[in-house]
Formats: structure tokens, C-alpha cells, sequence
């Protein structure tokens, strides 16, 4: 009758309980192997009896098996593999010795990362593994059977387990990763890879994604990878994270950050101070179970993410078993990297590393590993920040690592961790930006905003930080070409008080007016804990205004960024190249400054993002009907534009009619 039971019940569910409840193992032999996982089989079924570790690691192979780099390794195939199967592992647990550590196979998860991908299920053995469990940083840990390569750790189940149970990515997937086709979503490939959308849908499918992605970054949320394979919850198989190397950056940043990170796959809550070490001459020689890093940020602060080697052939260097980003095709700086110690944890243990000296360029970031060059490094933004305050200057340098998805959210930790670990900056204060971001083969872009203490709970320095963050993500996630960044330069001073002032009231001072006549604009600003006081704007009616009333709106800059940056998504999206995006962002306004414009009611046509009022009617008629890209009428035209600095942040708007004679 148990029998029976057993035999009703999926294999994925009973292997978890042989893992939870092992004094059930007797149990096991009972019950035939199916498809899908491969339950380790025991001395009294036929299969290999648990040994000693050095038992294991006689089975596997000798350790000269895993230092061999100038050729390819001998690879064991995954259809080879059984359950009860003894190998070894290589990784490392304190300073750069890579140590030797059993593997058992319990069984073989079919279909369970992606389509026609499997995952080996482990249980690492030895005193080391039984005392640190899976370890973070221990991703791309090679494993061997008989000498020969099998595949790399991988993955884990949940945290707080009890036993090390790891997942092997076989080594024929990992090596897949050369051939895999670079294929960005919703693009239409054919059988030679190439894209068959045309260049409408193209176009529309850019501009749909650069529109989504340009937005601020979100504030929360998690990324998950969970793989449930028959498993109840908590038993889930997960990458194994990569430990995030800091030096420079403060707790409080990285925890700022923690679920923009998260999002990118990297944990902060394995972030570890490991710091920096002097680069040595040999950094590059490495062998299978060393340390590699990438590098995120390097300079006067740094972040890079770590995991071990798994094979090396000539210059190419395959690490991780998993995916860093999943961005396909990159060009980011490998480091070497080296373990002070191995931090143990109930909850998960983890490397306490240092980065050393540049040694290649990752090359290919996949599903199922990365995979790089050893040699030159490749080209990363320099960045120059400064900070002004309490009579003071100090400047900073850093590099940051450039890819689409990565950098902008690594200039925006950078610049916040720099400036609120500055002596000057403090919460409460204004801070006013100034700076440019230098393109290659198109004009720079000026940045330049102020910013005043708001009553949320995100720090002031915060807005400054996601600021940078928006420009960098509308540059990077343009739908018109790839941008090559050849540096930022940025000034940040710190003003010691509190600026910002509302739009209360706005009026003429005439009712009544002529073409070419010049009055003065007036608006009421209520500044924060301050008295009210008048800014004053001079316009000038243009000459060939036609009678008729006209509408002046008094308003701040985000009002009128926001009414530009409605032209730029109209219909298709009037924008058409890059440097006609460039100069929308360098055409926002500055949010210290009161604006007036003057505006009457005459359908007016935008094409390509310029104004045309007064159009003939005959081609207001045919635009709209011919569906026409990149145009769209409106109903107002804007005669001028005028402003003055207020030496506050404005906020807020007012309208007002006057008479045109």
C-alpha cells in the first residue's frame, strides 16, 4: 500500500521530501526512476555508496584535470550523468587556493530552467561545504566526473537550508552561449537571424520601447528567478548570487538602490566592503575555481560583482553558469578577484572578496554563463564629480561600466553615494547642478537644475541622483541609434538654506495692448517661510500680432517641459534623430526661473517637433488625413517666450488674458 502511494505521487514532490526528511531515504530504492528527475540511488539499488572526500575526488579525476588552460577541457556528457555519481568541485574559500570539495548527483531536473534545458542536482560533501553550504560567490565552481567537465554550481534551493543541495549547469549548455543569436523583444528573425520587420514597425517598436524605458527607474520592487520544478515554495531553484564587491560606497547608497539592483540581478544584501587590491602581473592567469569579477564602477569608489571561474582555454574564460544581466552581447571590464574569507551564515554564507587588476572584457552574458576575453580592457565613461559647499571643493573620479540597461542606474548610486558622503552636504539644504555629458559625433548636453528639501522621506540628495538617472536612460534608450558617452563632468554646490517659492498670483500691466509694444508681466511668489515678493518679467507683443485676445501663461519650468515633451511623443513620435532628441534635452527649462509665454488660439502644425503656426488651411486639412508620421496640429500657437531668475525653486502657474489692438 505505501508502495503504491509512492508510486501515485510526481517524482519533483518526493524527491523534496527525501531531501527534508532524510531518515525516509531507505524509502527511496522502492520506487523506479522517472523522467524528469533522477532520484540518487543507493548502495542497495546498484548504485555508487557514499564516500570519504578524498574518495570523491579520486573517483573524479586527478586536480591537474582543472588547471589545464591552454586547451579545451574533455567535457562529461549530461546524458552520462546518474544519480549516486561521485565528482569533485573546485572552488575557493579563503585567499586565492582553490580547494577540492565532493559532489554526489541526486538526480537529473529536465525542462526546468528554459525549454530543453536541464539542471543537475547536487549534494556537495566534505567538512568545508558541510560547514558553509552553498556559497555566494561560489557560481561557476567546475565540477568534474572521471576527469572530465561536467558543468559549473550554479544555483541553490531557497536559504536556510540544512544540507549544501546545489544546481549544476551542464557544460554543453554553458558552451552553447557562443552560438545563441542576439534578439531583442519583438523583433521578427528569420531562419539567418536577420530581422524581417520593416522599417515602420521598427521604428514604432523603438520609439515604443524608448518611451517605457526612459522613465525614472522604479523605486521598489523585486527581481525573482524562481524555478519551481515540482518543489513547494522555499524550495525554489535560484541563481546563486554574486556578491557585489564595495569599496567607497556607504551602506545607506547601496540600500537607496537595493531594488534598482535587484532588478539588474545583483543582491545588495551580499554586498560586502571587500575593497580594493593592488593589480599583480599575473592577475590574468587563471585557472578553473579562481575568482573573476566585472566591473561596475572602479575609481575613487567602486562596485563590481564576483563569481568563479570555470574554465579557461587559451584567452577565452568561461565563469558563473548563470546569466549576469541576461544582455546578450557586452563589452564590460573583467577583474581579477581574490577571497579574504567566507563569511558563514544560517541563512546563506557568502565570499568576502577583494578586486584586483583588469584582465579582459566580458564578451557574452547568457542564460547559461558568461563567458569573456583575457587582454585589453574595454572602454568605460570617465566621470568627474565635484562638490561645492562650507568654502570647500573637493573632486572625484570614477569610471563607470557603459551598458544600456546597467549605467544609468549606476550613475545615479555613484552620484548619490558621492555627494552624501561628501563633509558638505546635509539634509535640508539646496542644491544646484551644473554639468555636460559629452557624445560622440553629436553636441553635448548641458545639465543644469536646482533643488530644493522636499517633505518626503527620500533623502534631497535623492532627486539629484534620479535626475541624472532620467537623462541617462532617455540618452542610452534612444530608438535611434547606439551612443558612445565620452565622458560626464558634473558640479554639485551646496547652498546652507531653503529656496523654492510658489506662483500665488499673476497680472498686466495693461489690459490693453499694440503690436510691438512692450509691457511688463508681474507675479506674485510666496517663498517658503518667507514674505511675498514680486518678480517682474518684461514681453514684448510681436509686431505682426493680429488683433484679438491672447492668453499669457505665467508658469514654472516643469510645466513647460512637460507641454515639450508632449510634442516630442505625439503621434509616431515626431523626433526623428538623436540630435533632435539632444536638443529637446538641452531645450528644458531651468526649474529657478519664472516663465512667461504668450499664446493664441491659431491651429498651428508640429512637424518633426517644430512649430508652424498660422499653416494654410488646405494643409491642415490634408495632414490630418493622411495620417501623416512625425506631425500633428494643434490648436494654439506660442507667439514668445520670456523669463527671470528668481533665485528660488518655482512651482506652480498662472494664466491671464490681454487685448490685442
Amino acid at each position: 500500500m505505501i508502495v503504491r502511494q509512492m508510486r501515485s505521487q510526481r517524482v519533483p514532490l518526493f524527491l523534496l521530501a527525501v531531501l527534508l526528511f532524510p531518515s525516509t531515504a531507505i524509502l527511496l530504492f522502492l520506487v523506479p526512476a522517472r523522467a524528469g528527475v533522477k532520484p540518487e540511488q543507493s548502495s542497495a539499488a546498484g548504485g555508487t555508496p557514499r564516500s570519504s572526500e578524498g574518495n570523491a575526488q579520486k573517483a573524479a579525476g586527478t586536480p591537474s584535470a582543472a588547471a589545464d588552460t591552454k586547451s579545451a577541457p574533455k567535457s562529461f556528457p549530461l546524458a552520462q550523468i546518474q544519480p549516486g555519481m561521485k565528482g569533485v568541485a573546485y572552488t575557493i574559500y579563503s585567499g586565492d587556493q582553490v580547494e577540492q570539495i565532493g559532489v554526489t548527483v541526486i538526480g537529473v531536473l529536465e525542462n526546468v530552467i528554459a525549454p530543453r534545458k536541464s539542471i543537475v542536482l547536487v549534494r556537495l560533501e566534505g567538512p568545508l561545504a558541510e560547514h558553509s553550504g552553498v556559497v555566494a560567490g561560489m557560481s561557476g565552481s567546475p565540477v568534474y566526473f572521471d576527469g572530465k567537465l561536467a558543468g559549473a554550481i550554479a544555483l541553490k534551493l531557497g536559504v536556510f537550508t540544512k544540507e549544501a543541495i546545489a544546481g549544476m549547469q551542464p557544460i554543453e549548455q554553458m558552451l552553447e552561449i557562443e552560438n545563441e543569436p542576439v534578439k531583442a523583444a519583438g523583433e521578427a528573425m528569420n531562419a539567418s537571424g536577420e530581422d524581417e520587420s520593416t522599417p515602420g514597425e521598427r521604428q514604432s517598436r523603438q520609439s515604443e520601447d524608448w518611451r517605457s524605458q526612459a522613465k525614472p527607474q522604479p523605486l521598489s520592487g523585486e527581481a525573482t528567478f524562481p524555478v519551481a520544478a515540482g518543489l513547494p515554495t522555499g524550495a525554489s531553484l535560484v541563481p546563486i548570487d554574486l556578491p557585489l564587491v564595495a569599496a567607497g560606497l556607504a551602506p545607506e547608497a547601496l540600500a537607496r538602490f537595493s531594488n534598482q539592483l535587484a532588478q539588474l540581478g545583483f543582491s545588495a544584501a551580499s554586498a560586502s566592503a571587500g575593497g580594493t587590491a593592488k593589480p599583480e602581473a599575473d592577475d590574468a592567469s587563471l585557472k578553473p575555481g579562481d575568482m573573476a569579477g566585472v566591473a561596475l564602477v572602479s575609481g575613487d569608489l567602486s562596485l563590481s560583482a564576483g563569481c568563479s571561474v570555470t574554465a579557461v582555454t587559451g584567452n577565452s574564460v568561461l565563469l558563473c553558469g548563470h546569466q549576469l544581466l541576461g544582455a546578450g552581447d557586452v563589452s564590460l571590464p573583467l577583474v581579477r578577484a581574490h577571497v579574504l574569507t567566507t563569511l558563514n551564515s544560517a541563512m546563506e554564507s557568502t565570499k568576502i572578496m577583494t578586486t584586483g587588476g583588469d584582465i579582459g572584457t566580458l564578451t557574452e552574458d547568457r542564460a547559461t554563463g558568461i563567458m569573456g576575453k583575457l587582454g585589453p580592457s574595454p572602454a568605460t565613461i570617465p566621470v568627474e564629480l565635484e562638490i561645492n559647499g562650507q568654502g570647500q571643493t573637493h573632486t572625484y573620479h570614477f569610471q563607470v561600466a557603459e551598458q544600456p540597461k546597467l549605467t544609468p542606474t549606476l550613475l545615479g548610486l555613484a552620484t548619490y553615494n558621492t555627494l552624501v558622503s561628501d563633509v558638505a552636504y546635509n539634509d535640508g539644504m539646496m542644491l544646484r547642478l551644473e554639468g555636460s555629458i559629452h557624445l560622440d559625433g553629436h553636441p553635448a548636453i548641458a545639465i543644469h537644475n536646482l533643488f530644493a528639501p522636499t517633505d518626503t522621506q527620500l533623502p534631497d540628495g535623492f532627486q539629484l541622483a534620479s535626475d541624472i538617472q532620467t537623462e541617462f536612460g532617455q540618452l542610452f534608450n534612444n530608438p535611434f541609434e547606439k551612443i558612445t558617452v565620452k565622458g560626464l563632468s558634473l558640479s554639485v554646490t551646496v547652498v546652507p538654506e531653503l529656496r523654492s517659492a510658489k506662483i500665488e498670483n499673476a497680472w498686466s500691466e495693461k489690459t490693453d495692448v499694440h503690436p510691438g509694444e512692450t509691457i511688463s508681466i508681474k507675479a506674485l511668489l510666496q517663498p517658503y517661510r518667507g514674505a511675498p515678493f514680486i518678480q517682474e518679467i518684461p514681453i514684448t507683443v510681436p509686431a505682426d500680432a493680429s488683433p484679438g485676445e491672447l492668453q499669457v501663461l505665467v508658469s514654472d519650468a516643469v510645466t513647460l517641459n512637460q507641454a515639450r515633451q508632449f510634442f516630442a511623443n505625439a503621434g509616431q513620435g515626431p523626433l526623428v534623430n538623436l540630435n533632435e532628441l539632444i536638443h529637446v534635452l538641452n531645450s528644458e527649462r531651468e526649474n529657478d526661473r519664472v516663465y512667461v509665454s504668450l499664446l493664441q488660439s491659431m491651429p498651428t502644425l508640429v512637424v518633426n517637433g517644430t512649430e508652424m503656426p498660422g499653416a494654410p488651411p488646405s494643409v491642415m486639412q490634408i495632414v490630418p488625413a493622411q495620417k501623416q508620421q512625425n506631425t500633428l496640429v494643434v490648436s494654439e500657437s506660442r507667439l514668445g517666450e520670456w523669463s527671470a531668475k528668481a533665485g528660488q525653486v518655482v512651482a506652480g502657474q498662472e494664466s491671464l488674458t490681454i487685448t490685442i489692438q
